[in-house]
């Protein structure tokens, strides 16, 4: 039977449906980092900086591994639509595996975190701090990555409210056991960041839980957990070929933004300060950008699986055109009060303020190119992931970000003596052409559907 012919109006009405609950699931998830830093920084100042970096040490592991977990989307969409319950669960039991077993491997090296922090030049006691943080939180690896996984299965389910309001749920915990034990309120020790610890590991037990709870009631025809321990090395294999591009893209992106951070702190304090706050109000606004990218893999993935090559093209079309228009309504509030955002980070009675406003509000006139650039590509990369297109992305990507847009982003900093602002439009120029190879290469190549694996064709 012939796919009916889905209009840009069902795409559009498709991707908001599917696409809401995690723009706010992800929001919601950026809400727990903020509290987390609110809450520490009211603390103490060197916490503060252990658990940054700590999280840093923490995120740049974990987004590797999640490549697995992000692998299991567009191979259960495809499976799901052509209603075949067993591939469903061999995908996402082996997405299990892969993630359990990374998550057990990389753990190892976190019990040397303070010599190795002091080994880079760390300060002593944030080195300190960071150990005592993070032999808490790397028993969070695993089931973090678990979490990952089974929201892959749900989101490509197209189940995504659970995903929402399990995330709203652990956000709101996460808030009232930070205050309780980071300062020792309602009659619970202080402890400080070994406080923010057990808070971040409690919350991510109970978000498993709540999960798989939900899975077991609600979708407990493909029996995911039946024969968890029965190995499957084909599948095991097509999860991992995917994955690991995705894992390494992501993680090329976040190196980007570390190292634009450091080449920040050698042009000076006050700068590196403004590129936290524009850099915290882009993450904030890419969130959306992200929900979109994970509802465009849904659907594409799901095209895939009908080979309704007219709908991935069109369905394509309206997520780039949603994405696009919300970048262009961000850019344009950027665009028009920077400088009351970025007054929102700093304290009225800061020394320093009147630089910071003018530096910041720089950045963010910046970001407002960011926007559509960073939403493209991130768009375009949840597309190519849909149709089981990873490795070719991965080198175009990695190419963007430290090939062209670190060197460029140096130049006009430095040698050009554009400073901060130069940095940033280097970031623009790199994130722009990772958009345009991106686009072109889903556009010209990844979506000619054929019979068998899409990945075998490319």
């Amino acid at each position: 039977m012939e796919p009916v012919a889905q209009t840009y109006q069902d795409h559009s009405r498709a991707i908001w449906k599917l696409g809401m609950p995690l723009i706010l699931s992800n929001l919601a998830q950026f809400a727990i980092h903020m509290t987390d830093t609110v809450m520490l920084g009211w603390y103490d100042v060197t916490a503060l900086a252990a658990s940054t970096i700590a999280g840093t040490l923490f995120f740049v592991i974990f987004i590797v591994g999640g490549g697995f977990a992000q692998a299991v989307t567009p191979l259960v969409a495809a499976a799901a639509e052509e209603r075949d319950e067993v591939q469903v669960r061999r995908v996402t039991r082996m997405g299990l595996w892969l993630s359990i077993f990374y998550g057990l491997a990389v753990t190892i090296p976190f019990f040397w975190t303070e010599d190795i922090l002091i080994a880079i030049g760390q300060d002593a006691e944030v080195a300190r701090l960071s150990h005592i943080y993070l032999q808490i939180v790397i028993w969070q690896m695993v089931p973090a990555l678990i979490i990952m996984t089974l929201k892959s299965f749900l989101a490509a389910m197209e189940h995504t409210a659970i995903i929402l309001w399990a995330t709203i749920g652990t956000a709101v915990m996460n808030g009232f056991v930070n205050y309780a034990l980071i300062f020792g309120n309602w009659g619970m020790p202080e402890l400080g960041i070994k406080g923010a610890a057990i808070a971040s590991l409690s919350v991510t037990a109970v978000t498993v839980v709540i999960l798989v709870i939900y899975i077991l009631r609600t979708l407990p025809q493909f029996q995911l957990f039946k024969n968890f321990w029965r190995s499957d090395t084909e599948i095991l294999k097509r999860v991992y070929l995917l994955g690991w591009p995705i894992g390494l893209t992501s993680l090329a992106e976040g190196g980007l933004f570390a190292a634009s951070a450091v080449m920040m702190g050698w042009i000076g304090a006050i700068e590196l300060a403004a590129h936290g706050i524009a850099i915290q109000l882009a993450s904030l606004t890419f969130m959306v950008h992200i929900g979109f990218s994970q509802a465009a893999t849904v659907r594409a993935g799901r095209a895939l699986g009908r080979k309704d090559e007219p709908s991935l093209r069109r369905g394509g079309i309206t997520a780039i055109g949603m994405s696009a228009l919300y970048a262009v309504v961000t850019s344009l509030i950027f665009l028009s009060i920077p400088e009351t955002l970025v007054s929102l980070f700093i304290d009225p009675n800061e020394p320093e303020r009147a630089t910071l406003l003018r530096i910041g509000a720089s950045l963010v006139m910046v970001a407002a190119l960011f926007q559509l650039v960073d939403g493209l590509q991130v768009l375009a990369l949840g597309l190519l992931r849909g149709v089981q297109d990873t490795t070719v992305p991965m080198v175009m990507a990695t190419i963007s970000y430290w090939v062209i847009g670190l060197p460029v982003s140096y130049i006009l900093a430095f040698p050009l003596g554009y400073g901060a602002v130069g940095l940033w439009l280097g970031l623009v120029i790199g994130l722009a052409v990772a958009a345009a190879l991106l686009l072109w290469r889903f556009w010209a190549r990844s979506v000619r559907i054929a019979p068998g694996p899409l990945a075998h064709q490319l």
